[in-house]
């Protein structure tokens, strides 16, 4: 099926995997190479490999469709080496031009920089984006996203929900339902007071609202119990993780030494950014480096023998260093680094989640064909990067499923950079909000 680049924007097509990239935006560009991203690092989430094993055909029409778009002759999907069965289906279906590259089970397998050098043996350099090297990445659902966009938009939202559950599952739900419904789903919570980790427990973040909404960009739920050290970690503020830091920290460097971004070359030094919290060291070039931390969390709950948060810090002081407009023009680039180094510094998920704690819980997601049927659902006008929406409906107005509720505002005589969000089911706007437009089935 021929898919515009207009259809995408209309469909309300994002990055399904977290960022809400307009994936519009990414397909006008050129590139000579697709890669998809299946490698989904996060530990106990699996929507990206459950969608590729059961939509096999609908992700490669996608990746197809986008390769035509920006004028590819490759098309990459890149997966973890361990899900032989999703492998061997791909390989029965694989069209001309694409091919498949085995990941390593190891973290973060799923930041783009990491997979681009992993499936592509391209490095991207510091502050740049897949394009620099000739890519576009996209998600596993987004893919998905694109096959449908000329006729289906974005109404409806894969993600896992694992953990602390009775039932670990992947399901398809309406945008707009609560994570409270998603629960239900899964049978509901085997820990009093469940904390919930939307996103995974690396990069994720805590939800204390089980009624808060899914939208487009929230691809899994981690259920964890209250005096989780993930939780106990999360719930830590500022002044104590500077106060533990500043008289903890003994340079010992194992957070840079096992840092993807510094091991691509890049010039992040997370052990000399904690140096930061006893001195004043943020026009020093080392701490400047900040600036191109992904914030994986990888130095914060796996590396640090002392089980400090360099990557508070690191964020602290890129946010202040960002603040102040200050650029590192040509900063040092390093990417012989990469191929001396990443191949034996990575770490592996296993040993991660022993590391969390993880364990305890099927490592399992599978996609189970059941569903919420909301009594109202809310749409949020801000699911994606950009400008939020601006409603194009007012209260009481009647609506379909399916029906664009919203848009980007106008900017130039041309839409800012976001996404149209469209009703999730067939009925009445009942209120319009703090950003959400709520509709009550009839």
């Amino acid at each position: 099926m021929k898919v515009t680049v207009e259809q995408v924007f209309e469909a309300g097509v994002v990055g399904a995997g977290g960022a809400g990239f307009p994936t519009h935006v990414k397909l006008s560009a050129r590139a000579d190479t697709v890669l998809i991203n299946a490698a989904e690092c996060e530990p106990l989430l699996h929507k990206d490999k459950e969608i590729l094993r059961d939509y096999t055909d609908i992700v490669l029409e996608g990746l197809q469709i986008a390769m035509q778009l920006v004028g590819a002759e490759r098309g990459v999907i890149g997966i973890k080496g361990k899900y032989h069965d999703v492998i061997e289906k791909l390989e029965r279906l694989i069209p001309p031009r694409v091919e498949i590259v085995p990941l390593p089970d190891a973290y973060p397998s799923g930041d783009e920089f990491i997979l681009v050098y992993e499936a592509l043996g391209r490095i991207i350099p510091p502050g740049g984006i897949p394009l620099h090297v000739g890519a576009v990445v996209i998600n596993v659902e987004t893919a998905f996203n694109v096959a449908q966009a000329a006729s289906q938009p974005v109404v409806e939202k894969y993600l896992t929900i694992a953990g602390a559950v009775k039932e670990p599952v992947t399901l398809r739900v309406p945008v707009g339902v609560t994570l409270a419904e998603c629960l239900e789903l899964a049978g509901g919570a085997t820990v009093e007071n469940p904390q919930l980790m939307v996103g995974g427990v690396m990069m994720g973040y805590l939800e204390e609202n089980p009624q808060a909404l899914v939208d487009k960009t929230t691809g899994g739920v981690i259920v964890l119990p209250e005096d989780h050290i993930v939780i106990r970690r999360r719930r830590q503020d500022w002044k104590q993780i500077a106060r533990i830091g500043r008289s903890a920290c003994d340079q010992c460097s194992f957070c840079t030494e096992l840092c993807p971004r510094w091991l691509l070359g890049h010039p992040i030094e997370p052990h000399r950014a904690m140096r930061s919290l006893g001195f004043n060291l943020v026009g020093e070039a080392n701490v400047q480096g900040t600036v191109f931390c992904c914030e994986c969390n990888l130095c914060s709950l796996y590396s640090c023998p002392e089980d400090l948060d360099p990557k508070n810090v690191c964020a602290q002081n890129k946010r202040r260093i960002l603040a102040e407009k200050r650029r590192w023009e040509n900063p040092p680039f390093v990417p012989e680094r990469a191929d001396r180094l990443l191949k034996n510094r990575r770490a592996p998920t296993a040993r991660l989640m022993r590391k969390l704690g993880l364990t305890v819980y099927p490592n399992v997601g599978p996609l189970v064909e059941r569903t919420v049927v909301p009594r109202r659902v809310g749409i949020k006008l801000k699911q994606h990067v950009g400008a939020p929406c601006e409603p194009v409906v007012q209260v009481g107005d009647r609506v379909e499923r399916g029906q664009v509720i919203g848009r980007p505002p106008m900017a130039n005589g041309k839409p800012a950079l976001g996404a149209p969000v469209h009703a999730s089911i067939a009925g009445r706007v009942s209120a319009i909000n703090d950003g959400i437009i709520w509709i009550e089935r009839e």
